[in-house]
């Protein structure tokens, strides 16, 4: 697509990251209490050593325009800019209005289009790549694309298997149109053989996954498509500042980095302090890198993440520039 009055390319661009984490913090000791666990047993299975747990007034909303308020002040933007919020969740509590919706009222913004979507764990590369595609079409110019999940509403707290795995955010980037494309082409599908394999279903109605197939997928599936998704951006492995991956597991994470040849590069580890956090885990890693300065500017970093569904994307997005 090209902008008609420059005849330049039309892409979108980050300008800015925010996130929003409860108060409350769970360690594994915590979990000692409630399930027949223990630390050495968590942090060996998965890496994670805390997680954060909203109370019952953090709705996904709440924390979505929480992000979304920090996102605009790191962008330094006001919310009458945005044309566009599209809200990554699989844990909102309501149907209608959508957390979307909540939010546009909540930052009092003028008449944005807004769109929830669901595609579980890799909701926030789909959300962050049909924001992308707005703005190249011409129907948006600034776009707030939000993750926010709650999953410790849809746990099992006497499952050890999941319990030790969900925690609650929210987080945000702040996109806007740009002669220069920041957001590559996203690569997506799905695993339909797989689509049982994270559920959260009748009668239950909480989280409940087959870890073995998703941990084999992991391993041995998910790097081809991450590369793919690097190919198909237009990049190389070795042109990347590093990787945002799904923060599900430490022992998924590194792995993958170590397939891409992506070890001695950035590689995000926040689950190790955040735990999972289903849809908000990659702008939740990128957020707070970004603002801890851990995150140099206008590099292109892969984010890819896999889950529900069984759903799959992955893309090349650079960092916001000065």
């Amino acid at each position: 697509m090209t902008d008609d009055t420059t005849g330049q390319r039309r892409g979108s661009e980050i300008i800015g990251a925010g996130y929003y984490q409860p108060a409350k913090v769970l360690t594994n000791h915590d979990l000692e209490e409630m399930v027949d666990t223990n630390d050495e047993w968590i942090r060996q299975r998965t890496g994670i050593r805390e997680r954060r747990i909203a109370s019952a007034e953090e709705t996904v909303p709440m924390m979505a325009t929480a992000a979304a308020r920090d996102a605009l002040a790191n962008a330094r933007i006001d919310a009458s800019a945005i044309d566009l919020i599209v809200v990554a969740t699989v844990t909102s509590e309501q149907r209608s209005p959508n957390t979307a919706g909540r939010v546009a009222q909540d930052l009092q913004a003028p008449s944005p289009v807004a769109i929830d979507i669901n595609v579980a764990c890799s909701g926030y590369v789909h959300a962050l790549a049909i924001a992308d595609q707005a703005i190249k079409a011409g129907t948006a110019t600034t776009a707030l694309v939000i993750a926010s999940e709650k999953l410790s509403a849809v746990t099992d707290w006497t499952d050890r298997s999941t319990c030790i795995l969900v925690a609650d955010a929210a987080a945000a980037l702040v996109i806007r149109r740009s002669a220069r494309p920041g957001i590559s082409p996203v690569t997506w599908g799905t695993e339909p053989d797989l689509a049982d394999a994270v559920v959260i279903e009748p009668p239950t109605n909480t989280f409940s996954q087959d870890g073995k197939s998703v941990f084999k997928w992991a391993i041995a599936e998910a790097a081809g498509y991450a590369a793919k998704s690097v190919t198909n951006a237009g990049y190389r492995i070795d042109e990347l500042g590093g990787l945002f991956s799904h923060q599900a597991n430490l022992r998924i994470i590194e792995p993958l980095a170590r397939q891409l040849g992506m070890a001695d590069k950035i590689v995000a580890t926040d689950v190790v302090t955040s735990g999972n956090t289903s849809a908000a885990s990659i702008p939740l890693a990128f957020a707070k890198m970004w603002q801890a300065g851990e995150l140099p500017e206008d590099t292109p970093f892969l984010l890819f993440a896999f889950g529900g569904g069984f759903a799959y994307a992955g893309l090349v997005a650079r960092t916001p520039r000065s």
